[in-house]
């Protein structure tokens, strides 16, 4: 959930304490449109900057809907000077989440023309403070979130299995855990991804594999362990590793590689 503190972070780092450029007097109206296609998202964040500000701002479009180049999708209007502090951080948080949202949809849509029921997932590789918002932009074009803390799921890495052997690993971490959280085991080999299933892996994550490694690390599953694609996966790969049968595919670039969607903010009514 967004914050008070979070928008007032926001306004005071794009203000700063002198704000000369925005005082304009009077009211105005101004339009968030789309300068090019994609899947709108963070439209809740830039009601809430503005609203914060006094000023009254309205969604044309819903999240995750898909939008062409010209779309408006956001009204505000109030003082001038209010709107237009508000603009350059509304527009950025929006084109931020809409470019999170735009290539979670691509790669969505990618991974089930083999697979209908693949997920697609996101992982902790967020811009600290803005995980909420690139998680639900996330959801918004079609991606799961994966877990949103280190609350979420607890996960054996390469570390932990470093530092104490896989099978004592997952028993350590079996043991501390509430009967209601999974447990993932991080692998990098088809091998060692059965010996996590066997020790007691709820779901198994093949790391930095090719898809004909992860492919013959599913096999080795037994029923009712969920298996987990990672490492580096791109937008043109996605499709083969859907295609090896595991049940999701994570990326870290649908948060950290998206580009933001190109939008204009536009004053003055329809023009």
């Amino acid at each position: 959930m967004l914050t008070t503190e979070t928008v007032e972070r926001w306004l005071r780092e794009d203000v700063g304490h002198r704000d000369v450029t925005n005082d304009v007097p009077g009211e105005t109206t101004g339009r968030l449109v789309t300068r090019e296609a994609g899947v709108a998202a963070g439209l809740d964040a830039a009601v809430a900057v503005f609203e914060y500000l006094g000023v009254e701002a309205s969604p044309r479009v819903d999240a995750g809907e898909s939008v062409e180049p010209g779309t408006t999708v956001l009204t505000a209007s109030g003082s001038a000077r209010e709107v237009l502090r508000g603009e350059r951080v509304a527009v950025n948080v929006v084109a931020h989440a809409s470019g999170v949202a735009t290539r979670t949809r691509r790669a969505v849509d990618a991974a089930r023309t083999v697979d209908p029921d693949v997920r697609v997932a996101a992982t902790r590789k967020t811009t600290p403070g803005l995980r909420g918002v690139e998680k639900r932009a996330v959801a918004a074009g079609g991606g799961d979130t994966h877990r949103l803390t280190l609350s979420g799921t607890v996960m054996v890495k390469d570390n932990h299995v470093a530092e104490m052997g896989l099978e004592a690993a997952v028993e350590r971490f079996r043991e501390r855990k509430s009967f209601a959280t999974k447990l993932e085991v991080e692998v990098e080999s088809p091998e060692a991804g059965a010996r996590a299933a066997a020790a007691g892996a709820d779901i198994v994550l093949f790391d930095n594999l090719p898809p004909e490694d992860v492919r013959a690390g599913v096999e080795r599953l037994p029923n009712g362990v969920l298996s987990e694609a990672s490492g580096g996966i791109t937008l043109d790969a996605v499709a083969d590793y859907a295609a090896t049968g595991v049940d999701a595919v994570s990326m870290g670039s649908l948060t950290h590689g998206a580009p933001s969607l190109d939008l204009s903010f536009r004053t003055g009514g329809e023009r």
